[in-house]
C-alpha cells in the first residue's frame, strides 16, 4: 500500500483496527489519516487538502468542482477534471483502492461520519443543544471537546478551508468551551478554568464573550482587583481597534466589580448551545428527471467556497405545478454539506387557498426563532429585524430556502446578506425587485419532458403497473400536461385503480 505519496506507520495503540480498510479521518488537530488502524502519512500538500475536503462530507459526494476549489482556490488548472482525476489516483494509492470512489455526483470516501472527528463533533454539539437533560448535554459536550487536539486543518493549505470551514468550527468549539466553563464556574473546579480562558482570549481578543468569562471565575477565586484589570485591557483594545465601547455584557461584569456584587452572579447572560437548523422538508418521494436544472443550480451556486459563486439569490421561476418547490427542495438535499451551520426553509403561502400569505413581519419572527433569537432581543420594524438576522447570519455558511414568494417586497427582508450564505427563492411571478437590485439569477421552469413526466408517474405508481398499461400512462401524461403537481397528485389519488380508469375519468374530466 505505500507509494511515493504515502507510506503506512503504526498507528497509536488507543486506536486499533476493526476492519481492515476502516477510514478515520482527525481535522480538529495536525491532519491524521488512519486506514485499518494504521496512520497513512501523506507528503504531498494537495493529497492533504483533498482528503480533508473529502472527509468534510464523508460518506457522500464531492463534486470536482468542489474538491478543485479546495486544492486551487482561484489559480484553477487549465484541464480541472483531468488533473482532479490524476490526484485522486494518487490518493487511492496511498489509502487503498477502494477507499475513494466515483459517483455520477463526484467522489466518495468511503468512511463512517463518525470516524471524521469534525463530523462526529459537530454531531454531539447538535444532540447536546437538542436534549432536556443538562446531564446529559454536558457529557456530549464534553465527549466532543475531548476530540480537540489543536488548531484544526494544520498541515492542510487551503484558501477555502481557512475562509469558510475553519472560522465556523473554531465559533463552535468556543461556544462549548464557554458552556463547560458556564457549568463548572460554581464549583469548586473554577480555578482549573483559567489557564484555558487566559490562552483563549489571547488567541481571540475580541470575542468579549470569552472574557466575561474570564473576568466571572477571576472574581469567583476571589481575584477581583485582576478582574478590573483585564476588564481595562480589553475595553482599551476594543476603543483603539473598533472604536466602540464594550458591549452591555462586560459593562454589567463591570459595573457588579465595582460594586463588590458580582460574586452572586455565575453565569454569563448570553446564548447557550447554538443548534444548527436543519429545516428542509423531506426530500420529494418519487423525484425524476430535472437532471439539467439541478447542474444549472450547482453551476450557480457551486461549492463551499463562496467566492467562486456566480449567485448567492437564485429565483425559481414557472407557472403553478410545475415543480418549483420540489426541486427547490431536492436539489437543497443534493447541495446540504455545502452549508454546514445549517438550511433553513420557509412557505410564504402566497398561493395558498387556506390561508393568507405570509407577511414579512411574521416570516422574520420564523426565521428568527430558528435562529434562536430571543424575542426580547428583537427589535420592534421588519426592517430591524432584517438588519439583526443578516447579523446574526454573518460569517456563516447557511441556505435558505424562501418557496411560495408573491413579490419581491415579501421576498428582500428575508434575504442573508453575507457571501457564505444562499437563498433559493420559488415564484410564479417574476420577482424583478431583487433580480434587478440584488443582481439574483433567475431559472425558470419549463414543463418536463414526456420521458421525465413518464418517469415521475412510474416512480409513483410502480413499475409493474406502469408496464402493465403503457397506453393509459401516455393518456395520463397528457392529460395531465406533464405538469409535476398534477401527476402526483393523480398517482396518490388512484391508489390500486386500473390505470385505465384512471385516464378515462381524466378524459371525461377534461372534456
Amino acid at each position: 500500500m505505500g507509494s511515493q505519496h504515502g507510506h503506512l506507520v503504526p498507528a497509536d495503540d488507543s486506536e486499533p483496527a476493526q476492519q481492515s480498510n476502516r477510514i478515520a479521518v482527525r481535522l480538529l488537530g495536525p491532519l491524521t489519516v488512519v486506514v485499518g488502524g494504521r496512520t497513512v502519512e501523506l507528503t504531498t500538500g494537495r493529497l492533504r487538502t483533498l482528503v480533508a475536503a473529502l472527509a468534510l462530507s464523508a460518506g457522500q459526494p464531492v463534486t470536482v468542482g468542489q474538491l478543485a476549489t479546495a486544492v486551487w482556490g482561484q489559480n484553477l488548472p487549465v484541464d480541472v477534471r483531468r488533473t482532479v482525476s490524476t490526484y485522486m489516483a494518487r490518493l487511492r494509492t496511498a489509502l487503498g483502492a477502494e477507499s475513494i470512489v466515483f459517483d455520477p455526483a463526484g467522489y466518495v470516501l468511503r468512511a463512517v461520519p463518525d470516524d471524521v472527528d469534525l463530523l462526529r463533533f459537530d454531531r454531539l454539539l447538535d444532540a447536546a443543544a437538542k436534549t432536556a437533560d443538562p446531564a446529559r448535554a454536558a457529557e456530549l459536550v464534553d465527549e466532543g471537546l475531548a476530540l480537540w487536539r489543536g488548531v484544526p486543518f494544520e498541515g492542510v493549505q487551503s484558501a477555502w478551508l481557512e475562509t469558510t470551514e475553519a472560522p465556523r468550527v473554531i465559533d463552535r468549539y468556543l461556544s462549548a468551551v464557554e458552556h463547560r466553563v458556564d457549568r463548572l464556574i460554581t464549583t469548586d473546579r473554577a480555578a482549573d478554568l483559567l489557564p484555558q480562558l487566559r490562552q483563549l482570549t489571547t488567541r481571540f481578543p475580541l470575542r468579549e464573550s470569552l472574557w466575561a468569562r474570564l473576568l466571572l471565575v477571576l472574581d469567583r477565586c476571589d481575584r477581583p482587583i485582576e478582574a478590573l484589570k483585564h476588564y481595562e485591557l480589553i475595553r482599551a483594545r476594543i476603543d483603539v481597534e473598533l472604536g466602540v465601547d464594550p458591549g452591555q455584557e462586560l459593562q454589567r461584569i463591570h459595573r457588579e466589580l465595582l460594586g463588590h456584587t458580582l460574586v452572586s452572579s455565575t453565569a454569563v447572560r448570553a446564548p447557550g448551545l447554538r443548534i444548527v437548523p436543519r429545516q428542509l422538508p423531506a426530500d420529494v418521494n418519487g423525484f425524476a428527471g430535472r437532471a439539467a436544472e439541478v447542474e444549472e443550480l450547482d453551476d450557480l451556486i457551486g461549492g463551499g467556497d463562496a467566492r467562486m459563486r456566480s449567485a448567492r439569490i437564485v429565483v425559481i421561476g414557472g407557472i403553478a405545478g410545475v415543480g418549483k418547490t420540489a426541486l427547490a427542495v431536492h436539489w437543497a438535499h443534493h447541495a446540504a454539506h455545502r452549508f454546514p451551520d445549517g438550511q433553513l426553509y420557509i412557505d410564504l403561502r402566497s398561493h395558498d387557498p387556506a390561508g393568507a400569505a405570509m407577511t414579512p413581519a411574521e416570516a422574520m419572527d420564523v426565521l428568527l426563532d430558528s435562529l434562536q433569537v430571543p424575542a426580547q432581543d428583537r427589535p420592534r420594524s421588519v426592517e430591524g429585524q432584517a438588519a439583526l438576522y443578516r447579523s446574526v447570519l454573518s460569517g456563516r455558511c447557511v441556505l435558505t430556502v424562501v418557496d411560495n414568494a408573491r413579490d419581491a417586497d415579501q421576498v428582500r427582508p428575508l434575504l442573508p446578506g453575507g457571501p457564505g450564505c444562499v437563498a433559493v427563492v420559488t415564484a410564479r411571478n417574476p420577482l424583478t425587485g431583487i433580480v434587478v437590485s440584488l443582481g439574483a439569477r433567475v431559472l425558470q421552469l419549463n414543463r418536463p419532458t414526456v420521458e421525465e413526466a413518464r418517469q415521475l408517474l412510474v416512480n409513483r405508481v410502480g413499475v409493474e403497473r406502469a408496464c402493465a398499461e403503457p397506453q393509459a400512462v401516455a393518456e395520463i401524461i397528457e392529460s395531465c400536461a406533464r405538469l409535476p403537481l398534477a401527476l402526483a397528485q393523480v398517482a396518490a389519488a388512484s391508489s390500486e385503480r386500473p390505470l385505465s380508469d384512471v385516464a378515462a375519468h381524466l378524459r371525461e374530466k377534461c372534456g
